[in-house]
């Protein structure tokens, strides 16, 4: 769908597609922190004050911020080594662990650059 055209229609129905994209991701992330923080922090690669912030939003509150025009949650997979992984054909089980290998490295090397 080529949303540079000047139609509107596409354009409004790109625009809901990223509402409900984003509803659906706030309302699950807001359901793993309150199942469990550390675990949602690592899986969503957010901090403790955004985790906190999370798990206090009201359900108006969610709905108003996933109106938004701009997607809420980003591509984690931006690197080649992830990617290669994702479309490996390895038994899920070592698939899944790869990839967990990955984004806890990932996520560490993220702690440590804004520790500097």
């Amino acid at each position: 769908m080529d949303i540079d055209s000047n139609d509107s229609g596409a354009v409004a129905e790109v625009h809901k597609e990223i509402g409900d994209i984003n509803l659906a991701y706030m309302l699950l992330a807001q359901k793993l922190v309150k199942q469990d923080k550390a675990a949602a922090m690592f899986r969503l690669g957010i901090g403790p004050e955004l985790a906190e912030l999370l798990a206090s939003m009201s359900l108006s509150q969610i709905v108003k911020l996933a109106a938004s025009k701009l997607l809420l949650c980003s591509f984690r997979l931006d690197n080649k080594p992830m990617l290669t992984v994702a479309a490996d054909d390895k038994s899920s089980g070592l698939q899944q662990a790869h990839m967990s290998i990955l984004m806890a490295a990932r996520h560490m090397r993220e702690n440590t650059a804004s520790l500097n």
